[in-house]
């Protein structure tokens, strides 16, 4: 199943979370979104049915491998993205912003050829809570 943008979102905001603290619930979820209670139980529903997270008994959240991967391609388009935008004179905030939409968009092909331009390996990327600290080096 091709996931929406807010899917995506979810499954980034899952995996930033989970860097930051042990357990994931949804009012974790509801609070760092800004979003009412009963949307995130919608999402979390679709987003359990359709293979992307774990919902246990305790009610915490976890990110299937599925999941994880997906949240993880996102952070790394969103980090290689914001810091392409940097180096071409863009704000801080605005290319954080724009590597944020920009990282739903793009194909495989044309961010695989940016990196390759950019000379970035996966080791280059550390995965963070915060995108402005996952890249290991400058750009």
């Amino acid at each position: 199943m091709k996931l929406q943008e807010s899917g995506e979102m979810y499954l980034k905001t899952i995996l930033w979370l989970s860097l930051q603290q042990p357990v994931v619930h949804s009012i974790d979820i509801s609070e760092y979104m800004g979003f009412s209670k009963p949307s995130v139980s919608r999402a979390v529903s679709i987003l359990r049915e359709s293979g992307y997270i774990t919902v246990h008994e305790d009610k915490s959240i976890t990110l299937t491998e599925t999941g994880r991967k997906v949240a993880t391609s996102l952070f790394e388009r969103q980090v290689v993205l914001s810091h392409l935008l940097m180096k071409m004179g863009v704000d801080e905030d605005t290319a954080y912003e724009d590597g944020c939409r920009l990282e739903h968009v793009i194909s495989d092909e044309s961010f695989e050829h940016i990196k390759k331009y950019l000379n970035i390996t996966d080791e280059d990327i550390v995965l963070s809570s915060d995108p402005k600290t996952g890249l290991q080096r400058d750009i």
